[in-house]
């Protein structure tokens, strides 16, 4: 397979498994590769090239090492096991994965630092690694297990190993950066439907506020319906975030403005985004609407128009279009945003023009028609919109 050009070194796209192969320290041989899948991938002049790394001194033991050579990333964890029944007194491996030169490497760190622990146990209970050289079934069993690890885990990204009484559970699991910050004023949305995944799976306080969650509750309201503090609701809608369950987006209200992105034109050729799309937005009870008049009410929205503007011009409900939901998911999906409205006072340090009126709304846990209605009597109160 060739590298696609798009990729390089630090793109941050990850791929698949090229390669498994253990190598050891022999003691008249030297640093050796011991077993391969698929054979000879890695060639002798190239790990004879970086062998000094794949079996490292013994500061560098039990430590996570990456390898860029000659288009290869070799991802490995050596291990050194002591013990007076070996030459030198000691049992030198290293069990690697290979990946071409530009694939991200990270969610597989823990998947060899696992598989390295489960051999080693095997090494010190039946010799399993150090008889490779003398047992051609040992050399067999070895060869046949890291050929089912590196299938199951390009196939499926998981993979269950069983060797007598040894059993490991070996899974990737995606590293994402961390969660952005969660504040009072923003609301939580599944990104899938909630029946979607087993809410067992989650600690009890998560359990506990996941059915305030419906795409409408600010973080605030969550916290005091389902009667759990503050800043233990914002951790756990972090931990959501990071797993792709939810996304935030901006408190709706009819008083507010949005404007269309340059995404918006994704709406007009790309049939999987307008079947989501239509199916999100439709009147429960109603015909599904269509993407013209759906494109209409979200192309409508601009500075200087409210929500309840585009209501009373088009009364979206004879449209078969449930206008909450649209804008929920055209703003999930980036087809639009919300046009933030912040105050900026010299004599009042809170109207500072960094909190917009959500967020002031929110921490006086007023409505905004009377927070505006306030803020607006006040002459030296001024607007900025972005």
């Amino acid at each position: 397979m060739e590298k696609p050009e798009k990729y390089f070194e630090g793109c941050g796209q990850e791929g698949p498994i090229r390669c498994i192969f253990l190598c050891e320290f022999h003691h008249v041989a030297g640093p050796k590769i011991t077993c391969q899948i698929p054979e000879d991938y890695i060639s002798k002049d190239t790990f004879e090239s970086v062998s000094v790394y794949i079996i490292p001194k013994a500061q560098l033991q039990r430590s996570t090492l990456t390898i860029t050579i000659l288009g290869h990333k070799i991802l490995g964890f050596p291990v050194r096991i002591d013990n007076k029944k070996y030459a030198r007194n000691a049992f030198y491996f290293n069990l690697c994965f290979v990946f071409d030169a530009w694939a991200r490497t990270v969610q597989y760190e823990p998947v060899v630092k696992k598989l390295s622990d489960y051999l080693t146990e095997m090494e010190v209970e039946s010799n399993f690694l150090s008889l490779q050289d003398e047992s051609e079934t040992e050399k067999k069993r070895l060869c046949s297990m890291l050929t089912q690890v590196l299938l199951d885990l390009n196939r499926q990204k998981m993979c269950t190993l069983s060797e007598g009484k040894a059993t490991t559970h070996l899974k990737v699991v995606k590293i994402s950066c961390d969660p952005p910050p969660v504040y009072d004023y923003q609301v939580p949305v599944f990104v899938e439907p909630l029946e979607k995944f087993q809410s067992e799976q989650w600690d009890l306080t998560t359990q506990q506020i996941l059915p305030f969650i419906d795409g409408f509750n600010h973080v605030a309201k969550i916290a005091s319906e389902a009667d759990v503090e503050n800043n233990l609701v914002k951790s756990c809608l972090q931990n959501l975030l990071y797993y792709g369950v939810v996304s935030l987006i901006p408190i709706f209200q009819y008083s507010n403005m949005y404007a269309a992105t340059p995404k918006i034109r994704k709406l007009s050729t790309e049939r999987s985004l307008q079947e989501s799309c239509v199916r999100a937005a439709a009147l429960a009870g109603s015909p599904f609407p269509t993407v013209k008049n759906i494109l209409r009410l979200l192309c409508s929205m601009t500075h200087g128009t409210t929500v309840r503007d585009i209501c009373l011009r088009y009364n979206p409900s004879t449209l078969n279009i449930d206008i909450c939901k649209l804008v929920q998911f055209a703003v999930l999906q980036g087809l639009i945003r919300k046009i933030r409205k912040y105050p900026v006072s010299m004599n009042n340090s809170n109207l500072n023009g960094l909190r917009c009126m959500d967020e002031l709304c929110v921490a006086a846990t007023t409505s905004s028609r009377q927070l505006e209605q306030q803020l607006e009597g006040d002459s030296s109160v001024f607007f900025i919109w972005k």
